[in-house]
């Protein structure tokens, strides 16, 4: 795993806060609990209304978690007054998302100006067995001079 360094000094409090904001991971119960530069990772109780009709995570959420661990791992390495946007990813789903919880792990692949490429991962955990139930290749979009503050 590489070692970056932040261009930002205060990215460890503006991703945070930027996380505390997202009204879409609170209504699914998502936490953020490892955040360092070019990293991060966000976990997910099982909840059964999240659930598919064969009762396991919805690939939506399943992806949705993907892609924000991701959007955080890159926002981690942006510089001060600026903002993260997904302009693009692939995921492909490796096995039923079954467990008592979801891990998703974000992790930059190559850091970059304007756009930054991150692989995440989603792993089912249930007791000691795990499984990687994703795998998703993303891109993401520096808005440089855009700092990321909430929308009225």
């Amino acid at each position: 795993m590489s070692e970056f360094k932040p261009r930002d000094p205060d990215w460890e409090t503006k991703a945070r806060e930027s996380f505390a904001r997202q009204s879409a991971m609170a209504s699914i119960g998502a936490r953020l609990v490892v955040l360092r530069p070019g990293h991060c990772e966000i976990e997910l109780p099982y909840r059964r209304d999240l659930c598919q009709q064969h009762g396991y995570l919805h690939a939506g959420y399943t992806t949705m978690i993907a892609d924000t661990a991701a959007g955080y791992a890159a926002f981690s390495l942006m510089p001060p007054g600026s903002s993260v946007l997904t302009v693009e990813f692939k995921v492909n789903l490796m096995a039923p998302g079954a467990g008592g919880k979801f891990l998703a792990r974000g992790h930059v692949l190559k850091p970059g100006k304007t756009v930054t490429i991150v692989e995440a991962e989603v792993i089912a955990e249930q007791g000691a067995a795990r499984v990687t139930t994703a795998k998703m290749l993303a891109t993401m979009f520096c808005l440089a001079g855009k700092a990321d503050t909430p929308k009225e």
